[in-house]
């Protein structure tokens, strides 16, 4: 009883239902294969029993409630003062010569040492060895993820997300997080202070309208039981109260971690007090969220100045200044000299603290002042003040300054665009070059272009805010940080290098846990000017050559099969219904209880997920539930040899396809779909490009470039012996295939993420008739639901043409 009583498992969940509800909640359950049990029943009365049918005595548990739910007395003492730990200050300052060739005064450390160690530093440096292995696409309702521009690079400031699927629904929400854990060891207050302002400052990167609605869910570490630790907890949520309060910010939900220390003979470590703070807002519009990436920005504010018309067509992106040519140009002369950067940040934030900064830890300290919200009323209107210049839009790019420091904010900008930088130093950064660079102050980097540079500093000056021009993108790969004066040049190196440097602690990690190849190739590809994604294709995503179809209300069955453990199954229904189908779901119960079922549908799309959890092999659990029952093995083959059908398989779906093959005409020479090469679960956004075949599924899209999602664990093909790629190229069975930025097959990762022969990415058979293949056009068949989007995109993204081109050959 007590395993069962005190497991921890999150995977259970324990739901209340009204006794009447019971027979309809089991019937779901049966149909989705979702075990359950009752557990009990509630009842009046002060107590919770826990009855054990094997005991030989009363219940297990007899725990009256008010032990559970009774007032917790105030602990007065945690209001006393808390002691300070050990400080010493920085021995990082700058010479009496603010440009000498060392920077600092300690040893010789010069500020290319300092830069590199920052870049390597964990909080700093890319984390893309973690974010690549998780599903980021899944549901179809990710408008931001952490991949930006189309280079991919892992540095957005906020996720957002669509509330609806709906063609021409815009409103979401917004999520960003904020953690300063490291000032915590200096001081817990300010810490719980600045992890709010982290998390704020990466919220106004979306269109919040100010601090209205927004909420935060506060996560709280520590380790209590020490009088110490319990008096940095007290003052930390005290604080965060106090802070949240002045900010009109009610924080409804959170949770808690109260054991961070670990003991053994002879030693401990104990956490510092930490806040991990989770902000939340909703929006009107996803559309309007600024980007870190240099690129065109996702939208323009309607009506603002930034309003434009201009359709890129098939360029990869464009910078404002470059005459729409694919980025990044290759010639100097292209050089976006219309584009500043500038540096908001209130007025306490030019202290320039350095304490408990990565500069500090890189060098074995943690210093005796950290940066603080000193003024809760300028965080406010900083806040605000963002949000109107994004409306007016006066600002097309912003990255919050955070772990790093200005420097490290506007080298990921740098990195995101695949540019160079030209860096500022102001007069401010004349006195102590260290801090301006390194400080983690709360601050943000907006982009302003020169036609609307006037309005904005207009608009700065009537807020009542400092906004400090501090750098300028650059058309070649350098990097610079030149003196105010601009007469020296204090630092340069280039924008592959110092990505490199960024990149090579998640590289090393990444290495050691995939196979080591990978890694190296995508460490080297960091080199590569071009872009991982772009867009190329003969048809404008908007043209809706289905419409008259759909104007006459007949709209076609199709069956949205999944099985248990499926998950895609509602973004594949939606980007259906959006081409003029009546999407219907059907679960692999409906057609194992009547298998007549498909005799009523046109087509069929067996959707994305791990059915059976992969465990008899992707897809292949799903494949056998079909063949090994004999009336649903005729039904699926006489289903896919009618030549009046459709049939499409997505990641899961199409892996299940590959185990039908045999009921499939023309399948024969079909591969089977094994583990990545990275041996890793892959997780992005590719490119692909559509084969020259014949497919009512790819009509009219021969040759286009098309970013796409992907997510699998096993999607390299692998052929039987005796057949391979050649074969299925000759019968016309290639249907998509990974390929670069240049159109070429992708060979190497990421391009090619998963190791296929010549990129290989989709197949065809039954005369084009049945489609399987491993990316998610169903996750990006509307233009908001891309990590990227060139400029000219309008609601309809290009995936959704393959489903306006099943509609059309099903009339």
């Amino acid at each position: 009883p007590m395993e069962i009583w005190c497991n921890e498992a999150q995977e259970r969940y324990v739901l209340a239902i009204a006794a009447a509800d019971l027979p309809a909640f089991r019937a779901i359950c049966e149909r989705e294969r979702c075990p359950f049990g009752v557990i009990g029943e509630a009842v009046a009365g002060g107590e919770l029993l826990v009855e054990d049918s094997q005991a030989r005595v009363g219940p297990v548990v007899k725990l009256p409630l008010a032990v559970l739910f009774g007032t917790v007395p105030a602990d007065v003492p945690l209001a006393a003062r808390l002691r300070q730990p050990p400080t010493s200050a920085l021995p990082l300052s700058g010479a009496a010569d603010p440009w000498p060739a060392a920077a600092f005064d300690d040893g010789g450390i010069d500020l290319a040492q300092a830069i590199e160690r920052v870049l390597r530093f964990p909080a700093v440096g890319s984390k893309k060895f973690l974010v690549t292995i998780g599903d980021r696409s899944v549901t179809g309702l990710v408008a931001r993820d952490q991949m930006v521009g189309p280079r991919q690079v892992p540095v957005a400031d906020v996720a957002v997300t669509l509330s609806s699927l709906e063609r021409g629904g815009y409103a979401g929400e917004a999520m960003a997080m904020g953690e300063r854990s490291p000032i915590a060891a200096i001081d817990p207050a300010a810490a719980a202070r600045m992890a709010i302002a982290e998390a704020l400052t990466n919220l106004a990167a979306a269109p919040i309208d100010g601090l209205k609605g927004v909420v935060l869910s506060a996560n709280w570490m520590a380790a209590t039981g020490d009088e110490e630790q319990d008096k940095a907890l007290f003052h930390a949520v005290q604080a965060a109260s106090q802070l949240c309060q002045a900010l009109d910010i009610a924080i409804p939900v959170g949770k808690d971690s109260l054991s961070m220390r670990t003991i053994w003979d002879g030693g401990a470590v104990t956490s510092p007090v930490t806040l991990n703070v989770s902000a939340f807002a909703p929006l009107r519009d996803v559309r309007g969220v600024l980007s870190p990436c240099l690129c065109v920005p996702r939208r323009y504010a309607p009506g603002g100045p930034g309003d434009r018309n201009a359709n890129a067509g098939g360029s990869v992106g464009v910078l404002p200044g470059c005459s729409g040519q694919p980025w990044p140009p290759h010639d100097p002369a292209d050089a976006p000299a219309s584009l500043s950067l500038y540096l908001i940040e209130p007025a306490f934030s030019r202290r320039r603290r350095l304490g408990g900064s990565a500069l500090a830890q890189c060098f074995g300290a943690l210093g005796d002042e950290p940066p603080d919200v000193d003024d809760a009323g300028a965080l406010r209107r900083l806040i605000e003040h963002v949000a109107r210049l994004s409306k007016a839009g006066l600002i097309t790019f912003y990255h919050d300054r955070s772990d790093g420091g200005l420097l490290a904010a506007l080298l990921e900008m740098a990195f995101a665009t695949g540019c160079g930088m030209n860096i500022h130093v102001d007069d401010d950064g004349a006195h102590d070059l260290v801090a301006w660079l390194f400080a983690e102050e709360v601050g943000v980097v907006v982009g302003v272009e020169e036609a609307w540079e006037g309005d904005f500093l207009e608009a700065v000056r009537q807020d009542g805010m400092v906004a400090t021009d501090v750098a300028s993108p650059r058309a070649d790969q350098g990097v610079a940080i030149g003196s105010p004066d601009g007469e020296r040049e204090l630092f340069a190196s280039t924008r592959p290098e110092l990505e490199r440097i960024w990149a090579s602690t998640s590289y090393a990690m990444q290495r050691l846990r995939d196979e080591p190849t990978c890694a190296d190739e995508e460490l080297a590809a960091i080199d590569d000017e071009m872009p991982l994604l772009a867009f190329r294709a003969d048809f404008r995503p908007e043209e809706d050559i289905a419409a008259p179809l759909v104007a006459t209300g007949i709209r076609p069955r199709v069956a949205i099969l999944r099985e248990q453990g499926v998950n895609g199954q509602l973004e594949m229904a939606a980007a259906f219904d959006g081409a003029g189908f009546e999407a219907v779901d059907v679960h692999m119960t409906d057609l194992l209880a009547a298998p007549r079922l498909l005799e009523g549908f046109q087509a069929l799309a067996a959707c994305g997920g791990f059915s059976y959890g992969d465990v008899l092999g992707a897809g292949g659990g799903w494949a056998k539930s079909i063949l090994f029952a004999p009336a649903l093995r005729d039904a699926f083959a006489m289903f896919l040899g009618r030549p009046d059908t459709l049939t499409l398989g997505v990641c899961n779906g199409c892996q299940m396809l590959a185990g039908l093959q045999e009921l499939i005409p023309g399948a024969d020479g079909w591969p089977r779909f094994v583990i990545n090469r990275s041996e890793r679960f892959e997780a992005r956004t590719v490119l692909t490009r559509v084969a020259d075949c014949q497919s009512p599924w790819l009509a009219g899209m021969a040759g286009a470039l098309l970013p796409v999602p992907v997510a699998h664990g096993e999607g390299r093909p692998e052929f039987d012996a005796g057949s391979g790629l050649d074969d299925l190229a000759r019968t016309g069975g290639v249907a998509l295939q990974y390929v670069d930025a240049h159109g070429q097959p992708a060979e190497r990762y990421p391009h090619n993420p998963n190791g296929a022969e010549r990129g290989l990415a989709g197949i065809l058979a039954s005369e084009g008739r049945t489609l399987a293949m491993m990316p998610h056009p169903e996750r990006v068949f509307r233009a908001v639901q891309n990590s990227w989007i060139p400029e000219g995109w309008g609601e309809d993204g290009p995936w959704l043409r393959l489903f306006r081109n099943a509609r059309v050959a099903l009339a």
